[in-house]
């Protein structure tokens, strides 16, 4: 009989913590006694739910169990392991099972074992990190299934307790950040469900997103076939409104079976005639039972469940386990009806998530825009923030007639696959088209146009681009010489600029800067127009190669001349020799090359949209690191300022070409055309230059605010400011404590900063667009938008994060996304592959200036292809073809 320490004072620990607890006195508050598995259980059986009993044997067991076990040698040894170090991780994770299988049980936890090992029992791990927001732990640990007597139940336990270090635990925990001296292991024991039918269920769609639509799949015998991926099973989708939308039947040539006397077989049934079809497991009455049992799941958690679930002989059903569905992006807050909602963060080229204050800053600069735009208060599409993500509600953009038009030809250039998923949401019933006339959007884009003089400075940038250069000078000069707070300005005045100048200030300089661009690329399409019909792919691509007048190209090429000077002084060199930054002074010449650049780009930064990631000149080490690698090409043909030059030259021969090839009245108008491209488009960067300066300067204000609130302590760090909203900073100097809400900010932060995925584009009931309609890469290749072209073969350096990022002269850079942070690494890069973007995102825009073939928008790029696999770009074609992955590591 299952009992509870209730019924016996023996099986209390002499400090009185319980060694066994039954399901229906667990709660959920108890995580860390009974671990996320166990305290889910207690959960649904306290909610009346249909759950097999059993009980808990406490984690306070395998403490007592271990603590004498000489475990602390492997955690030592564990803190000094790399993640990536993966057969150190399987050493020490081997070596700590060993120490638990020999650790002796005390008698009165033996005990307390046996006596609840009556009849056959599934014996399961049930660990402290476990089915955590971010990471499920789903099979880290052991389970073992129809373990009879009480001999067997205690092995299971002990084998429970060494799970918890198997190497897929161990490398499991040490990827996402987990420490590993912080888990403990409780373990279940409960009954035994002979099922005749067992699966999984999930109460919203894994795949797609879509939630509230339930996904089922079933097989004959234990669940375990099903967990296991032992057995193709019957898969079934059950709407919101219960019905099945779904049903694909597998063969389930595999069913994991009980035997008697303990343990389990596979048996393997044989195939059904070819005449006969394979019959389904489940009844149409059955599926759409499970489906409501997984909605009450739901609504008791309140969030979508990843269940377990079986079948008895008698036709009962049971809950076996439960466990937040963990790989779902989070969905919008306080959303009303259908929406639609688009990344801008990975338009932005940023997958990492924003800081609050960084959020809040774009939500000010956002309101700028709108009010710039003549959309009144309260009109403009919001921002949300779901996974600490920007995202738009684009849903009234694509109810517009104006918005269906323009908005996806925009995304064609800044990111094209969101423009391509969007497209196909165009005949979605709950898209149709409700504002038709273009006259309002006309009107707007007319009177700013007017107010700013756009027309006219285009047409004089075209007949004089110099008067253009001196222009864009004139508005650096005044954009710098703007007024700032004095050194002895209160926190409340700094913090009155910064909403001032986020607020008004600085969008408001856009239309005095986007002439020159609009111009240079009008002119790009006049001579596509003309020279339609006569061009080979790539070949317009060609002459933006090597453009002048681009800020981020410019900054590069700086960094590439400092370190030409770092490397003639043999102690600089060497100080850049090792694999980190240098520590302590630097050599004379390292600090002047450095100080000078900081000086001109110190306020740039990977992720740099983001007002709350640390410039450069707080944090040095990224450009000391990017100096590094530019110390070791030796090839003077492929130095960055050659391949920029010949890069140039390329372009300038393919403009001539292409005008001789117009021929007749076009030629002429085709070389005006592309030489007015070449000597204008580079200013595309600029606005963002402004912003990023802008940002830089605001961030500055808010440190010093942060210091203000240290002092008051109502925060620990000034750099916790950035953890905070504008609004909430000032709450805090207005009193508020705001520790404890830095502190739940930074978990949360570093919880997303773990999160391998995020959609381009999100409807309002979470489903992917993108992962609906996804289809399979052509064979042996992945395809995706050219973006720079030509061809090239080489070694794949996967790399989700630039900081402290090596990249081999010749190698082909895979990233998610680029910003500028970036673009240092294309200068040794060979190629580039990016999941996001389109042919004119920022990362194929610097491809093509150094004229590095590009793919773009290349979906599962960083998953697909593994560190040190021999691909090919064509940057032409738009294909990734994969030669055999090698066996090294993906790099972080």
């Amino acid at each position: 009989m299952l009992q509870s320490p209730s019924d016996r004072r023996a099986d209390l620990d002499p400090v009185g913590d319980p060694l066994i607890l039954k399901f229906q006195d667990i709660t959920a508050e108890m995580l860390p006694l009974v671990g996320g598995k166990a305290a889910n259980l207690g959960v649904l059986t306290r909610a009346g739910l249909p759950v097999p009993p059993g009980v808990c044997l406490a984690t306070e067991a395998y403490r007592r169990v271990t603590e004498d076990a000489g475990l602390d040698d492997v955690l030592g040894g564990l803190a000094r392991t790399s993640p990536g170090d993966t057969a150190a991780l399987a050493e020490l994770a081997g070596r700590a099972r060993a120490l638990v299988l020999a650790a002796p049980v005390p008698a009165d936890i033996a005990r307390a074992v046996r006596q609840n090992a009556e009849g056959a029992v599934a014996v399961r791990s049930s660990a402290t990190a476990e089915d955590l927001p971010d990471a499920s732990f789903a099979g880290q640990q052991d389970t073992f299934l129809n373990v009879v007597g009480p001999g067997a139940v205690l092995d299971a336990v002990r084998r429970c307790w060494a799970s918890l270090w198997t190497d897929r635990a161990v490398a499991y925990r040490a990827a996402n950040g987990v420490d590993h001296g912080a888990v403990h292991l409780a373990v279940v024991i409960q009954r035994m469900v002979p099922a005749e039918v067992a699966g999984v269920m999930f109460t919203a769609n894994p795949v797609t997103g879509r939630r509230r639509e339930i996904v089922i799949d079933a097989a004959p015998g234990l669940g375990e076939a099903v967990v296991s991926g032992a057995v193709n099973p019957d898969h079934f989708v059950v709407s919101p409104s219960m019905e099945i939308t779904e049903r694909r039947v597998g063969d389930k040539l595999t069913a994991v079976r009980p035997i008697p006397g303990g343990g389990t077989e596979q048996v393997r049934r044989g195939e059904p005639p070819a005449e006969a079809a394979p019959e389904a497991c489940l009844s149409d009455r059955q599926i759409v039972a499970l489906a409501r049992l997984g909605a009450r799941v739901e609504t008791h958690y309140g969030s979508p469940q990843d269940t377990e679930w079986a079948i008895d002989p008698s036709g009962t059903l049971w809950l076996t386990q439960a466990r937040p569905i963990t790989t779902l992006y989070p969905l919008p807050e306080g959303q009303e009806g259908f929406r639609v909602y688009i990344c801008l963060s990975l338009a932005q080229g940023l997958h990492r998530p924003i800081t609050p204050m960084g959020s809040s800053a774009f939500r000010m600069l956002a309101s700028s825009i709108t009010t710039l735009y003549g959309v009144p208060p309260g009109g403009a599409a919001p921002v949300a923030e779901p996974g600490m993500r920007l995202f738009a509600d684009v849903t009234g953009l694509l109810r517009s007639r104006v918005g269906r038009a323009v908005f996806p030809r925009v995304l064609d250039i800044m990111e094209a696959r969101s423009a391509v998923v969007l497209r196909g949401l165009f005949g979605d019933p709950r898209l149709s088209v409700t504002r038709r006339s273009p006259l309002p959007a006309v009107r707007r884009v007319l009177r700013i146009a007017t107010r700013y003089r756009i027309p006219v400075w285009i047409v004089r940038a075209l007949v004089r681009p110099g008067t253009w250069h001196r222009r864009v000078a004139q508005i650096g000069d005044q954009f710098r010489a703007r007024p700032k707070p004095p050194s002895g300005a209160t926190a409340e005045q700094r913090l009155d600029h910064v909403e001032r100048v986020l607020g008004s200030r600085t969008f408001p300089m856009l239309p005095h800067i986007v002439p020159g661009p609009i111009a240079g690329f009008l002119m790009l399409g006049l001579a596509a127009r003309l020279l339609r019909g006569r061009t080979r792919p790539g070949e317009l691509q060609t002459v933006l190669r090597g453009l002048p007048h681009n800020v981020t190209t410019e900054m590069d090429l700086a960094l590439w001349d400092a370190a030409t000077r770092v490397r003639a002084d043999e102690a600089s060199a060497r100080a850049l020799s090792g694999t980190t930054p240098p520590e302590g002074p630097l050599p004379p010449v390292l600090q002047r090359e450095l100080t000078g650049f900081l000086a001109r780009y110190g306020h740039r930064a990977v992720a740099e949209i983001d007002l709350g990631m640390p410039r450069w000149s707080d944090d040095p080490s990224h450009v000391l690191g990017v100096l590094a690698n530019y110390l070791r090409p030796d090839d003077p043909a492929r130095a960055p300022d050659a391949q920029f030059a010949r890069g140039a030259r390329e372009a300038e021969a393919m403009a001539g070409e292409l005008a001789r090839r117009a021929g007749g009245w076009r030629g002429p108008i085709v070389r005006f055309a592309l030489r007015r491209t070449r000597e204008l488009a580079g200013y595309r960067e600029m606005p963002k230059y402004y912003l990023i300066l802008t940002l830089a300067e605001m961030r500055e204000q808010l440190s010093a605010v942060g210091d203000e609130l240290v002092a008051r302590r109502v925060l620990d760090a000034a750099e916790d400011i950035f953890m905070l909203s504008l609004a909430e900073a000032r709450e805090a100097l207005g009193g508020s404590d705001m520790r404890a809400l830095v502190e739940r900010r930074r978990a949360a932060y570093a919880r997303e900063l773990r999160r391998g995925h995020v959609p381009r584009v999100l409807l309002s009931d979470g489903t992917e667009p993108e992962a609906v309609g996804a289809a399979p890469p052509a064979e042996g290749a992945l395809t995706g938008t050219p973006a720079s072209p030509g061809t090239v073969t080489g070694t794949a350096r996967v790399v989700l994060d630039p900081v402290g990022a090596h990249l081999e002269p010749g190698e082909i850079l895979v990233a998610p996304s680029t910003d500028p942070g970036w673009t240092p690494l294309f200068l040794t890069a060979g190629g580039l592959v990016m999941e996001m973007g389109g042919a004119n995102s920022h990362g194929a825009v610097v491809a093509r200036e150094y004229g590095i073939p590009s793919v773009v928008g290349v979906a599962h790029a960083t998953s697909r292809i593994t560190t040190g696999q021999t691909i090919t770009v064509d940057g032409t074609a738009g294909a990734v073809i994969l030669d055999e992955p090698s066996r090294e590591r993906r790099s972080p």
